[in-house]
């Protein structure tokens, strides 16, 4: 178990060193995609209902203002994780379609996700606990404002 552990903790230290030696911010960008919620649900979206317009993700994308939809489309095109196909018509036809490198990070995240559903009931109780212990803190009158 131990062997385990090191190996891991070495991983670990060489991937956050290439994070860093990542000068454009290239790879730290890539990986917030895994950790946006309208990323990945873009992605989700076109990985299982195929090609949608703007409207149809907005309206699949719950809570998503058009500012940020636009903005996420835009991030993901030019990552080459989506594609976008203006038909050049009046009125104007868009549509968006995942890519296999889109195909390749949901299916990467696919663990990540089971691993977050099948400890859902870990999390509540953390939350439980630290909401607990907040509210006989005196201290905590930040967390309200």
């Amino acid at each position: 178990m131990d062997y385990e552990r090191e190996a891991l903790l070495q991983f670990s230290k060489e991937f956050c060193a290439e994070l860093s030696n990542d000068n454009e911010g290239l790879k730290r960008e890539i990986l917030a995609h895994a950790g946006n919620r309208w990323s990945l649900g873009v992605l989700h979206l076109l990985g299982t209902s195929g090609e949608l317009r703007h409207g149809e993700l907005r309206r699949d994308l719950t809570g998503v203002t058009q500012r940020m939809l636009t903005r996420t489309l835009r991030h993901l095109e030019r990552d080459g994780l989506i594609s976008r196909r203006d038909f050049q018509e009046k009125p104007p036809r868009v549509v968006y379609a995942i890519t296999d490198a889109g195909k390749e990070m949901l299916v990467r995240m696919m663990p990540l996700w089971s691993w977050i559903i099948s400890s859902a009931e870990y999390f509540r109780g953390a939350r439980s606990a630290y909401d607990i212990e907040q509210e006989l803190s005196p201290t905590t009158k930040w967390l309200e404002d």
